[in-house]
């Protein structure tokens, strides 16, 4: 059906609002097509306007047993397993795919997310290698190299993958990889190049999430006048769902009431969706508790993403773990050391889920503050000069880096 696949296009654009019209359509009319169609658009419907994605797996492995020479059946499977955090299965559903169709370019992408999301780095390579030999290799190939080698700490190669694409994607890439080590000033700028280049590909929705991403990143290390304006503004270009979330979870941080209503609406009109209701809904409502002086409350509100909280969020942005970053920060703030330690334990142990995201280098200092609780002054010592090694090279008006050197110094 023309209309399922105009929704498909948008869906891996990261047009989610356009993506689910198009599938809401195709969903109202599957009565017409046949049964193979339709099995396939109800599929396509949870996976692109529920967003359910418990549902979304049982379609796929239902359709497996029904067409289990179906490629694109277990390539979505795959996507499923990654929403509800499950890589192992994820993988074993992209290695299917590839096994019954081992020419669509789908499926080497699928395969190397899902082993750098492993930290099986040098097997997302070889499946890159492979593609290459296919003549399947595209730009988006080269944008998830550039991660597996950022992971590998290969600069020459983050660099020869860089040249190799001239995407929004990979800007925004960028800019993550210049949060990671502290440069907010670089981060900003490459933000809005990606935001930009999306802006003239007509990927307005996309555009924004990019802006309310950099504005999570600014309000965790402290900027909180400019992340709340950076919100409104990615807010202003779109109120897609991620926009939406990430907005809220800004405008929580910085104590703005709207962070509630959003939320709130989200909830009503997104009942079903996995990632928003068991992980980004929760993340928004903790740190508005953060916010409030309230960190049980922040404790309570995050013991509901537990079951996916290694899950993935968004269609395009990296934004993994931050449920367990702000988890963290809440036993931190209720002054339990040993418990904020396995929540920042949990995101330095998954660099293939959270990448180059911002928490990577943020956690380290997170574990130094745990310690610090703890009493135990020589891991405390060693996760400071981890985080501030990260950032030696960091714009020297970071609030959370002024802080850090100072609670530094006094272990000395």
């Amino acid at each position: 059906m023309p209309i399922q696949g105009l929704g498909t296009i948008y869906f891996n654009q990261d047009e989610t609002a356009l993506a689910a019209e198009n599938m809401q359509k195709a969903y109202e009319l599957r009565a017409h097509v046949s049964e193979n169609e339709r099995l396939h658009i109800e599929m396509s419907y949870e996976f692109a306007v529920t967003r359910n994605f418990e549902a979304a797996r049982k379609s796929a492995l239902a359709l497996s047993q029904i067409y289990p020479r179906d490629f694109s059946t277990y390539a979505n499977l795959a996507v499923a397993y990654g929403y509800l955090g499950d890589y192992e299965k994820a993988l074993a559903a992209s290695q299917k795919a590839q096994e019954l169709n081992p020419g669509v370019l789908q499926v080497y992408t699928n395969l190397i997310y899902d082993y750098m999301h492993l930290n099986r780095l040098s097997d997302a390579e070889a499946v890159a290698a492979d593609a290459r030999k296919r003549n399947l290799d595209s730009p988006f190939v080269h944008e998830l190299l550039y991660l597996v080698e950022f992971l590998k700490r290969d600069t020459a190669a983050v660099e020869r993958e860089k040249s190799k694409s001239d995407s929004n994607l990979l800007a925004y890439f960028e800019s993550d990889t210049a949060a990671y080590g502290g440069q907010f000033a670089k981060a900003r700028g490459l933000t809005e190049q990606a935001a930009g280049k999306a802006l003239r590909a007509g990927q307005k929705e996309t555009a924004a999430e990019y802006r309310a991403e950099g504005a999570v990143r600014e309000a965790l290390v402290g900027n909180a006048a400019l992340a709340k304006r950076q919100a409104r503004d990615a807010l202003g270009l779109s109120t897609g769902k991620g926009v939406a979330a990430l907005s809220a979870i800004v405008l929580g941080l910085g104590g703005d009431p709207e962070a509630s209503r959003l939320a709130e609406d989200l909830g009503k009109r997104f009942p079903e969706d996995t990632a928003l209701n068991y992980n980004l809904l929760p993340t928004a409502r903790a740190a508005t508790a953060l916010h409030n002086g309230e960190p049980a409350k922040a404790i309570a509100a995050l013991a509901v993403p537990s079951p996916y909280e290694l899950g993935a969020t968004m269609q395009t942005a990296n934004f993994w773990l931050y449920s367990v970053y702000l988890r963290g920060e809440a036993y931190l703030a209720a002054k339990q050391g040993a418990a904020a330690a396995v929540e920042f334990r949990k995101i330095v142990d998954h660099p293939g889920l959270v990448v180059n995201e911002p928490i990577g280098a943020l956690a380290h200092l997170g574990l130094g503050r745990a310690y610090v609780l703890s009493h135990d002054e020589a891991k405390a010592k060693a996760e400071y000069q981890n985080f501030l090694t990260l950032w030696k090279d960091a714009d020297p008006d970071i609030p959370i880096l002024k802080e850090a050197k100072t609670e530094y110094a006094k272990l000395q």
